[in-house]
């Protein structure tokens, strides 16, 4: 007993030398970050304070008396919430490596996925061409859901969090495979169906991609329908629009007619005018959202913050020839006469579809991506020098390239106006997403290339658009990294430096905060974020992974609620 009495007030002692009192100590914070300039989301300008974290959670904003287990210095830093990256392509590369180093590293602590394709629901035959189809990144496919595959990276252990919205094109194959046909009414129940359970499963909503086969066979009294189906569980819509072009202006009066008669929220993915001969189009495009939004219709877009997209080959060719899927696609490929009229549309204006190979030409086509380990060595290559190599046309090499690597083959296409993509980082209703994976440099992720948004997406948009060209302020570009997209998401307690938010928290340099991947060298990690916490954990610490992950399945608004 005397012993006990002893060590007690050797470590009171210790404890009251080091500056704590045993009132402080009942008080203690697990974390305590001082003296940084914190930006809480709201677009207010920064004020210098403290916050402290218990458990996941923030429970002091401002001034913090007490102390906490973990003390961090965040003088003339910047403190913010994490980032949300609205359109993340993490599917898989989470699988691979759950640290998500390339996002994590520019403050993205929720990756929001589903661009028209999610994850489930899947059936049996989805699962057999889904196993068929995997590239560099193979896995077993232990879920059958789209709740259930969020919950297995959750249970696996990722670093950031996770949501998605349920994929329009996912539901359609579920009941009618990847042909171009329309659902009977039978089957249009069912698919709403399956976007109420997705829905009640935590889906933020329905995401559509619609230049894509086969996304692109959705026509839009169906897409109406099954919007409505997310939008009585509080969902909203998101869309890839059917052309980012030549009929860009009618596409964007589709997704507002989809807003409109759904009951939805809809929102843009990746704004853009697409094609030299579409740059013109930029004020008549925010004219149509901004006159819905006047209508009371809650219209919003992302954007990723470079002139380049990236997708693969079959934005270069018809749809028709990718019916069914990518096996007939390759099927139709072999074949002369269809080879010949393929070659002969995509020399020409797309009719019905978005002719990429036409918007960007054969030298702005960087091919970035191959499955196939005979093709590997011309990553990095434009379509372009491949068929000069081969001494073949640029639309036949196209078309030899998916049928020799089996696959839509990784492009990036140079598309955009830098001056468009000035202009529409400021708009107010703009948030961003990097249209990528989250990756690192080493292992499978060697294996192919990648756009630079993937690693230097949000960090460009503080370092290049916000420090050295001032486009926009630091506050209003956190609003937009962080509030704006958990607001449209109808994420209640994300997004904010606010005491009882969960505690995904951010510090950076905005000074030093800069991208450094480009065309030439992707793989690059961005610099100046110092600290990341998610959840209430460190997974970034002076620059460097902890190797923790604590991310979560980040539920949508119909979670447990929906009919299902």
């Amino acid at each position: 007993m005397g012993g006990t009495r002893y060590v007690a007030a050797f470590i009171a002692a210790s404890l009251a030398t080091a500056g704590w009192s045993a009132a402080a100590h009942a008080q203690a914070y697990d974390v305590v970050i001082r003296n940084g300039t914190l930006y809480d989301g709201s677009g207010a300008p920064g004020r210098v304070g403290d916050l402290a974290i218990k458990g996941d959670r923030l429970v002091a904003v401002g001034k913090v008396d007490g102390k906490g287990w973990t003390e961090l210095d965040a003088r003339g830093l910047a403190v913010a919430p994490g980032f949300i990256n609205m359109l993340s392509w993490a599917t898989e590369s989470l699988i691979a490596d759950g640290r998500s180093q390339s996002d994590i590293r520019q403050g993205v602590t929720l990756e929001v996925m589903g661009e028209g394709s999610s994850m489930g629901p899947l059936n049996p035959a989805m699962k057999a061409d889904a196993l068929q189809r995997q590239g560099d990144i193979r896995y077993p496919i232990s879920w059958t859901t789209l709740g259930e595959y969020l919950q297995m990276l959750e249970t696996k252990g990722v670093s950031t969090n996770v949501a998605s919205f349920v994929g329009a094109e996912t539901v359609r194959v579920h009941e009618l495979g990847e042909g171009d046909v329309d659902p009977t009414p039978a089957q249009l129940d069912r698919m709403k169906a399956l976007v109420s359970r997705a829905m009640n499963e935590g889906a933020m909503g329905v995401g559509s991609s619609l230049i894509y086969a086969p996304g692109t066979y959705a026509e839009t009294p169906e897409l109406i329908a099954i919007t409505r189906a997310a939008a009585q569980c509080g969902g909203m819509y998101i869309s890839h629009m059917r052309s980012e072009g030549d009929r860009l202006i009618e596409a964007i009066d589709e997704l507002i007619e989809i807003a409109r008669q759904s009951g939805a929220p809809a929102e843009i993915y990746h704004l853009k005018m697409a094609g030299r001969a579409n740059w013109g189009k930029y004020d008549a495009a925010i004219a149509r959202i901004e006159a819905a939004r006047a209508e009371g219709l809650r219209i919003t877009a992302d954007m990723y913050t470079y002139p380049a997209g990236a997708t693969g080959l079959d934005a270069a060719m018809p749809t028709w020839v990718q019916a069914g899927g990518l096996e007939q696609w390759i099927g139709r490929l072999k074949d002369p006469a269809a080879r010949a009229k393929v070659a002969a549309e995509m020399a020409a204006p797309g009719d019905g579809w978005e002719n990429f190979y036409l918007g960007a030409g054969a030298k702005g086509m960087l091919l970035v991506g191959f499955k196939n380990p005979a093709l590997k060595p011309l990553t990095g290559k434009t379509l372009a020098e491949v068929a000069a190599m081969r001494g073949k046309s640029p639309e036949e090499t196209a078309m030899d390239l998916v049928v020799e690597d089996g696959s839509r083959v990784g492009t990036v296409y140079f598309l955009m106006d830098e001056a468009n993509v000035v202009k529409a980082t400021a708009l107010p209703w703009m948030s961003f997403g990097s249209d990528g994976s989250s990756q690192a440099p080493e292992g499978v992720f060697l294996q192919s290339s990648t756009h630079p948004r993937t690693y230097g997406n949000f960090a460009r948009l503080l370092g290049k658009y916000v420090r050295d060209e001032k486009r926009l302020d630091l506050a209003e570009a956190v609003r937009r990294l962080t509030s704006l997209p958990a607001a449209n998401l109808k994420i209640a307690d994300r997004g904010m430096l606010k005491a009882g938010n969960f505690a995904d928290v951010v510090i950076f340099d905005p000074a030093t905060i800069a991208d450094k991947a480009s065309f030439a060298k992707p793989q690059v990690y961005a610099t100046g974020m110092r600290d990341v916490f998610v959840n209430g954990v460190q997974v970034l610490k002076d620059g460097e992974h902890t190797g923790a992950m604590p991310g979560r399945f980040v539920r949508g608004p119909g979670f447990g609620r929906c009919p299902g």
